[in-house]
């Protein structure tokens, strides 16, 4: 397994506690190759179980706690998601993996390119005018949420109830947003671990996509996280949409990630 995946599958877990904390029916439990992190809510990608060990020569002991992940969202009534970094299990155990999945009624959901940049390219276009401010109040967590609900098609009751609230933000998960004028358009979220500012919920509000503003708010948010904390690396889970604008900034894929939901 290579230092890039290690990196980015510790980052993503760190990440990912923010849903464990984001309310107070939240829950966060390690277990030896999982870490189970429960939003409480009605949807499953923000129920996770995430690998963070390596998997090699059998999965006996992953499927007990795959099991113990069913059993866990299962008592609670709530749909859940299996994140694996494809670099965790070794290739020929990734079919009998697919196959407990299955018979969990997980279906496979994406592939997400995991990528990385020891820095980011120099600026080579021109980009809109915008004012990135963290988030830090009430005012701030809410644009976060709105923005996130139109960007990714999440139910706003959803992000509100993730975002919304106090709780979740005093970790290592930081929110910045981009205002064009008053507007809030865009947003970004940074996690400083591992060695790394793990880079999550690029978004921008439909009507100002394909203009530059997550690439500008994306700029802004990490040059404050590098001057802050001393490292300029950056990683990153891609989409394919995604994709042309992390390559512009100097990203290059070192690994993939494997996504599975509960079928409704």
């Amino acid at each position: 397994m290579t230092p890039d995946a290690v990196t980015l599958s510790e980052n993503l877990r760190e990440a990912m506690r923010f849903f464990g904390m984001a309310r107070s029916g939240g829950e966060v439990r390690r277990l030896s190759a999982l870490t189970l992190i429960s939003s409480g809510l009605d949807y499953s990608v923000f129920n996770a179980a995430v690998l963070g060990s390596s998997v090699r020569g059998r999965i006996d002991g992953l499927r007990l706690e795959m099991k113990e992940a069913e059993e866990f969202y299962g008592r609670r009534a709530l749909p859940w998601s299996f994140w694996a970094c494809d670099d965790l299990i070794e290739e020929g155990l990734w079919r009998r993996v697919r196959d407990e999945l299955e018979e969990m009624n997980l279906r496979h959901l994406t592939t997400a390119p995991g990528m990385s940049a020891e820095r980011l390219r120099p600026l080579a276009r021109r980009l809109p005018e915008v004012t990135v401010v963290p988030v830090s109040d009430a005012e701030t967590r809410l644009a976060f949420a709105q923005v996130t609900s139109m960007a990714f098609e999440i139910p706003f009751t959803i992000c509100r109830a993730v975002y919304a609230d106090e709780r979740a933000w005093g970790g290592t998960y930081a929110g910045w947003i981009g205002y064009s004028g008053r507007t809030p358009v865009s947003t970004t979220a940074l996690v400083v671990f591992a060695g790394a500012i793990g880079v999550y919920s690029v978004g921008t509000l439909p009507s100002f996509q394909r203009r530059g503003y997550a690439e500008a708010v994306m700029r802004g948010a990490i040059a404050q996280a590098s001057a802050a904390s001393g490292i300029e690396r950056t990683v990153l889970q891609s989409t394919v949409a995604g994709m042309p604008l992390y390559r512009a900034l100097g990203y290059e894929p070192v690994t993939q990630f494997q996504i599975f939901a509960s079928r409704r």
